[in-house]
């Protein structure tokens, strides 16, 4: 996959991905870059609630509604009878919307660059030695890792925004 303007974040659960991002998007938006989030999820969601028109829309059959006002706009697509959408579709549904970043939350096992956020107490292994999409990993541990992928504090968000910046070269 081939875009210069993604990074991922990889990490399990309770590793505080959400947490993290929210932060770092704020940071690059304090920076004038527009972002864009693409998140995973591994169960059903809704984004509407039940008694608002697009709702009642969606689940009388709709396959896709897009809700649109001077504010903001959203499409909510039915994945009816088709297969889950790989990262590589979603970003072409971005392909027409202005951005400099985006921010990839899951989709561990695509092949794009990400950044692995590590916590011991997790209880879980580190991802970067069966992953090589893996360039820097951001931790609040002292591990030894190899020479080739950045070493990030899991605490300071500004840093890993300026590592992305770096590493998107971004500079404005």
């Amino acid at each position: 996959m081939k875009n210069n303007k993604i990074i991922g974040f990889a990490a399990f659960s309770g590793t505080g991905k959400t947490t993290l991002i929210k932060k770092i998007v704020a940071l690059l938006s304090e920076k004038n870059y527009k972002v864009s989030v693409i998140k995973h999820a591994h169960h059903e969601f809704d984004l509407d609630k039940p008694g608002k028109d697009s709702y009642e829309i969606r689940k009388s059959g709709a396959e896709n509604i897009l809700i649109s006002s001077s504010k903001r706009w959203a499409l909510i697509h039915e994945n009816k009878e088709n297969d889950e959408l790989k990262l590589e579709d979603l970003l072409s549904i971005l392909e027409n919307i202005k951005t400099d970043i985006i921010l990839v939350e899951g989709f561990k096992k695509e092949n794009f660059p990400k950044i692995e956020l590590y916590r011991k107490d997790i209880g879980k292994e580190i991802l970067f030695y069966n992953d090589s999409n893996i360039i820097a990993i951001a931790t609040d541990e002292n591990i030894k890792i190899e020479n080739n992928i950045h070493k990030l504090n899991l605490n300071d968000p500004q840093q890993i925004v300026d590592y992305i910046i770096n590493f998107l070269s971004l500079n404005k």
